[in-house]
């Protein structure tokens, strides 16, 4: 199975958290401001991903989107490469890059489930929130792991199905981000651990607990923001760490 027009359609048309900024598509206000919420939303991510330890490294992202990651990781001093099959994502990432000074970025419009690179080319791949999507998210992972070099290191992220947000959203009625999109798929950790198989050593964490949100109004901001927050994250972690929304794959290929 292979990515198809819907798909793509569907990513050249959405821009990820737009909602979130007043300024003109393209500005460099407009990448901070979405720089900004989307490590506001995800404060684990710095901790569990050292944007800044890859420098002289080669580093892919597949599914770069506008480029918020990829940034970072070419100001951390990776040698970063960026794949999408939208080409409203590369023509973003490119100006993202620009107006952040890291010209040394490459970009490819192109699909992670049969991607325009050589075996053993990258160190690192990179695909946050990227297989939930795809058509063939095996076929994509095979294709990560076939592309990075012997050694090399490969991180993934899924939506955990088995998660405090999924049940959430059912309770309050309140869609999660691209439930309208043409794949979405929520994995148990038993789940994603499998379709992990093709890499030789495999630490599954579950992250992303809850912190105040600033997409809700009225009463379910109040109910979440005030009330669910806050009991949440008064639960010693312990007993509720698998339940966190993102699965985060920390891969390694053999040597």
């Amino acid at each position: 199975m292979t990515t198809t027009p819907a798909i793509r359609a569907y990513w050249n048309d959405r821009i990820h958290d737009l909602e979130m900024t007043t300024h003109p598509v393209g500005s460099l206000e407009f990448f901070d401001d979405l720089d900004d919420y989307r490590f506001d939303k995800l404060r684990y991510l710095p901790r569990v991903v050292d944007f800044a330890g890859y420098a002289a490294r080669e580093l892919l992202e597949v599914g770069c989107g506008i480029g918020t990651d990829l940034v970072r990781f070419a100001r951390g001093g990776a040698r970063v490469t960026g794949i999408d099959l939208s080409e409203t994502a590369i023509r973003l990432a490119r100006e993202n890059l620009q107006l952040h000074a890291c010209s040394a970025g490459r970009l490819c419009l192109g699909d992670g489930e049969g991607m325009p690179f050589g075996d053993d080319r990258f160190d690192v791949v990179y695909a946050h929130g990227v297989l939930q999507y795809a058509a063939d998210a095996a076929a994509l992972v095979r294709e990560c792991h076939r592309v990075l070099r012997p050694g090399g290191d490969a991180i993934f992220m899924v939506y955990n199905r088995i998660s405090w947000l999924n049940g959430l959203s059912k309770v309050m009625k309140v869609p999660l981000e691209h439930e309208d999109a043409p794949v979405l798929r929520r994995y148990s950790i038993g789940e994603f651990r499998r379709l992990l198989e093709p890499f030789d050593a495999v630490r599954i964490l579950p992250e992303r607990f809850p912190v105040a949100s600033r997409l809700h109004r009225g009463w379910k901001a109040v109910a979440y923001n005030r009330l669910f927050v806050g009991t949440f994250n008064a639960v010693p972690r312990a007993l509720v760490r698998r339940y966190g929304w993102h699965l985060m794959g920390l891969c390694r290929k053999a040597q």
